[in-house]
């Protein structure tokens, strides 16, 4: 039985508790479900496709030849023409690559290519992980490699 001036409802320490229960519980679930890789291992992966386009790009002004970055979408890894071996990127992240029509090799893999000029073919390849995605684009006149946040 209730009192008559008594009044009903919840604590403010009550509601508090509640919410950081609920808030810890949203973190947990969120951090799991994401299965994608840092943004720390997004920012690496996209200053080593970065670099080497500037390793390819360097490689064709020093040897007066064409060469070439190689993306492999499926196997996540990347090679200069002339290269040592190729490069692997984190499994887990989503790549694409946007080029000229004339260095797709098949709907897996694709080149940016470099000229002795420093010109390229440009082109621009795409790394995310769920919400977060980065840039990497090639400018077709001069060669230049930035690295841009994407939306």
């Amino acid at each position: 039985m209730v009192r008559p001036g008594a009044q009903r409802g919840f604590t403010l320490l009550e509601l508090l508790l509640v919410l950081v229960i609920a808030a810890s519980g949203y973190a947990l679930v969120v951090r799991f479900q994401t299965g994608g890789v840092s943004g720390v291992e997004l920012k690496s992966a996209a200053r080593a496709v970065a670099a080497g386009l500037r390793e390819a790009r360097g490689a064709a002004i020093v040897t007066q030849e064409s060469a070439a970055l190689t993306l492999d979408l499926d196997r996540r890894s990347m090679e200069v023409s002339g290269g040592a071996r190729p490069r692997s990127l984190p499994q887990r992240l989503d790549l694409k690559l946007y080029t000229a029509q004339s260095e797709i090799v098949d709907d897996k893999r694709g080149s940016i290519r470099f000229y002795p000029d420093g010109s390229s073919t440009g082109g621009r390849v795409t790394l995310a992980s769920g919400e977060r995605k980065l840039l990497v684009d090639v400018d077709w006149l001069t060669g230049r490699v930035s690295i841009k946040e994407g939306g």
